[in-house]
């Protein structure tokens, strides 16, 4: 088996008043994922369980992710979540605190079975004769 990477998806989140990091790398995860409907695990023939989804967030303060807390937004697959220094810290104008902009990447992926470039779409060797 081969981890081969399908899709790649970017979204951005947005604490704009509570400063909260979870919240905004949340925000980051949803508007990646549903900005798309992927039918990649339906064309492979693969259950939608088998999706390998690794996820960057990038965030100004990363120890205030609870990465545990974003796992739940996932429907099916396998999430698994890192979180670095990254995203956007954007002061308020009366001092207050910062408005947070949280960054995503998500990738998901298969484990698949490596064909050769010898084989045709009908899985025989080239040459071969039926």
């Amino acid at each position: 088996m081969s981890k081969t990477r399908m899709v790649t998806q970017f979204g951005m989140g947005t604490s704009i008043r509570s400063q909260n990091y979870t919240e905004a790398a949340a925000r980051g995860i949803r508007d990646a994922l549903w900005h798309n409907s992927l039918n990649v695990a339906d064309a492979f023939g693969f259950p939608k369980e088998a999706m390998l989804i690794e996820v960057e967030v990038g965030v100004q303060q990363p120890d205030e992710v609870d990465s545990d807390a974003l796992l739940g937004i996932f429907p099916y697959g396998q999430p698994s979540v890192r979180v670095v220094k990254g995203g956007l810290d954007v002061a308020k104008p009366d001092g207050s605190g910062v408005s947070v902009i949280a960054n995503v990447a998500i990738i998901v992926s298969f484990d698949m079975v490596a064909t050769g470039a010898e084989n045709t779409a009908s899985g025989q060797v080239a040459g071969d004769q039926a």
